[in-house]
């Protein structure tokens, strides 16, 4: 497969669109799509998608976001990385590390951003991923038990005023002391709360449901390899109402018959799909750095802790997932496009589509008579 990226400001193309399956003629003016209309003809086995959207963005292309003193090169070639495989736009993540510390990593890279329009199109926002996590085995992941804090209302509000306007993003705990209060504070300021990382109860579940969350962070991740079948997290999610649930669709982290059975179980429009992509993604395999621990790619693309078999983050390239989750859904990559694109964007509450007024950013795809991704462009004005 190839790839390239063109930044134009305007422009028309035609292609299949991926959701109609009708050729279209697509025109766009100063980096905001004008029209969309059908067109008579369009070149055999070329699509047009919208941009994907990730909201969980670890780190990428040999750049790890956790680590201090990161350059404004080392963000860009992150961002650029991601663009050739599909996503314009991402939340750069951060993860549990002591509360001063990673608040200064944010403020250092609040900064960055600032520095550059590239950036500001590509992060649209932040997601805080800890400290407010559970602190038991399996359920604290690849992130360090002994730094899991309570959250306070003071906590939520010194978010808010390092992000400003920003979109934000916060993965908690619900059965931390404090969470509901937090919740509901961080709501009120505008940040979006997802659940992780967690065994609360059913009801501190539903309890956090009420006072605003609605999200779910990695379903079936964050969680021990061996649950009691009987009550675990994943029925308790499956059960609550009012969640937005996230998987990781690289055939590793979610196996691919749960993947299909929570495809069955929750409604489409509850669903969405993220690559939690860490520094290795989109590299090739050996040895990265996702914050304080040393982790290990093989040439199957699993990231681990050396000598551990627990998941520690993911090597997923965007458009990869996309693929995986059809071929585990057994359903044509065009029905699942959504998941990787609107669906996470609406999360967050941006815009993301083939409409006139949305944003100049997609995909167009050209495919093999096999139905093999041969060449991928993507178009991202800035």
């Amino acid at each position: 497969m190839t790839t390239n990226t063109k930044l134009a400001s305007e422009g028309e193309i035609s292609a299949w669109h991926y959701a109609s399956r009708q050729p279209v003629r697509l025109r766009w003016q100063a980096g905001t799509i004008t029209h969309v209309e059908p067109a008579p003809t369009s070149p055999p086995n070329v699509w047009i998608a919208p941009a994907l959207f990730d909201p969980q963005v670890n780190g990428f292309g040999g750049v790890d976001f956790q680590q201090d003193g990161l350059q404004l090169q080392d963000l860009l070639s992150a961002a650029r990385q991601l663009r050739a495989a599909g996503c314009t736009r991402f939340l750069l993540t951060l993860i549990t590390d002591a509360w001063p510390k990673l608040t200064a990593r944010l403020r250092h890279l609040c900064a960055l951003r600032s520095q550059s329009a590239e950036l500001q199109t590509a992060i649209v926002g932040w997601h805080v991923e800890g400290p407010f996590l559970s602190e038991r085995p399996g359920f604290h992941g690849a992130h360090e038990p002994t730094l899991m804090i309570d959250p306070t209302v003071g906590h939520i509000q010194e978010l808010r005023a390092l992000t400003g306007t920003h979109s934000l993003l916060l993965t908690l705990a619900p059965e931390r002391n404090g969470a509901v209060e937090a919740i509901a504070c961080a709501v009120s300021l505008g940040i979006k709360v997802s659940l992780g990382h967690t065994d609360a109860l059913q009801k501190i579940l539903s309890r956090a449901v009420q006072a605003g969350a609605s999200g779910f962070t990695h379903l079936g991740n964050g969680c021990p390899r061996e649950l009691d079948r009987h009550d675990n997290i994943l029925w308790r999610v499956l059960e609550t109402s009012g969640l937005k649930v996230g998987l990781i669709p690289d055939q590793i982290h979610v196996s691919p018959s749960l993947f299909r059975l929570i495809h069955k179980v929750v409604k489409p429009e509850l669903l969405y799909h993220t690559t939690d992509a860490m520094s290795a993604a989109g590299a090739p395999p050996g040895r990265y750095r996702l914050g304080r621990i040393q982790v290990e790619v093989g040439a199957d693309q699993v990231v681990r802790e050396p000598g551990r078999n627990n998941f520690a983050g993911s090597a997923l390239r965007p458009i990869d997932g996309i693929f995986h989750a059809a071929k585990m859904l057994g359903r044509p990559w065009q029905e699942v496009w959504d998941y990787s694109s609107r669906a996470p964007a609406k999360l967050m509450g941006l815009p993301c589509g083939l409409e006139p007024g949305h944003p100049a950013d997609f995909c167009v795809l050209k495919m093999n008579e096999d139905g093999q991704l041969e060449e991928l462009r993507v178009n991202c004005p800035i």
